[in-house]
């Protein structure tokens, strides 16, 4: 297990050694102690925290609200910066799910998270607390991670995939890191702009529009904690300056570029998930730009 320290709070961050049997599904361990709230950064993925320590998470969300134990979160929680994680003596398995296979292993549609924080007792029911008393029986964290990745796998087979016109356009949108042209989507699919925009919304759990912006935002932020200066990464990640990049950053995190790039939530991010692999899902074969009508393997559904 790796340590990283940032002020009172001390992180143990330990990954999986083999990959995971459901695509578009990454991992990792954390064991947290110390009491410092940390600022939760969107992302474009759906959160999934399975806690099994001493201590309980507790996620402090907008209007108030609170959440303790393990949660789902669906794709950008965070944006407006008024999410914060807090705890001590936190163990946990945090999965982040592409939103091209959370429903099927969820059993709920990332569209009806809403970037919201939702108990994950209130979703699984009993199973909540059996995976919960499985992780802390494990005697070490690879098998929490193939606990983990047999629950996962077992879910996905028995839910229902995406449309294969979705998943295309999640593709594209993930693969050009947020540089697609958003109203070029449709007819790459041979859909009707209102159609895509309307399957694509309830299956994925945002609009295509707000897609583009989340995941153009994190490869944004994280070259910004790589080093790089905010003049460059603005030039170079699709923004018209530095002061659209400037307004963007703060509109997902409440945080001004400066501030997002030493955060820790992103510091951690290359140690628990090298390569980021929950965006880095490569796009089904075909042209650039084709939508192929043969999708084989790629987990998705015919209309």
């Amino acid at each position: 297990m790796r340590t990283f320290a940032r002020g009172a709070a001390e992180w143990g961050v330990e990954c999986p050694r083999r990959p995971g049997r459901t695509a578009g599904v990454a991992m990792a361990g954390f064991r947290i102690q110390g009491p410092e709230a940390l600022r939760m950064i969107p992302h474009p993925a759906v959160t999934l925290l399975l806690e099994f320590g001493d201590g309980r998470p507790v996620i402090d969300c907008a209007a108030g609200r609170q959440q303790r134990g393990s949660f789902v979160a669906g794709p950008g929680l965070g944006s407006g910066g008024s999410t914060r994680a807090h705890g001590e003596n936190i163990e946990c398995v945090q999965v982040r799910l592409s939103p091209l296979v959370a429903h099927s292993v969820l059993g709920a549609s990332p569209a009806d998270l809403s970037g919201a924080v939702v108990s994950l007792d209130d979703l699984w029911g009993r199973e909540a607390a059996r995976i919960r008393e499985r992780l802390g029986d494990a005697r070490s964290w690879q098998e929490r991670f193939v606990l983990t990745d047999a629950l996962l796998a077992r879910r996905g087979r028995a839910g229902r995939p995406v449309d294969p016109e979705v998943a295309w356009a999640w593709h594209r949108i993930v693969g050009s890191r947020g540089l697609a042209r958003v109203d070029a989507l449709a007819a790459e699919v041979g859909w009707s702009r209102k159609r895509l925009w309307s399957r694509f919304r309830s299956q994925v759990g945002l609009p295509p529009k707000q897609a583009v912006k989340l995941v153009r935002f994190d490869h944004a932020a994280h070259r910004l904690v790589a080093g790089e200066g905010a003049a460059r990464v603005a030039s170079e990640t699709g923004y018209a300056d530095q002061s659209h990049l400037h307004r963007d950053v703060m509109a997902f995190t409440g945080a001004t570029p400066a501030t997002v790039a030493g955060e820790p939530f992103l510091t951690v991010d290359d140690i628990a998930w090298p390569g980021r692999a929950t965006t880095a899902v490569p796009e089904p074969a075909g042209r650039s730009g084709t939508f192929p009508r043969v999708l084989a393997g790629q987990g998705v559904r015919r209309a």
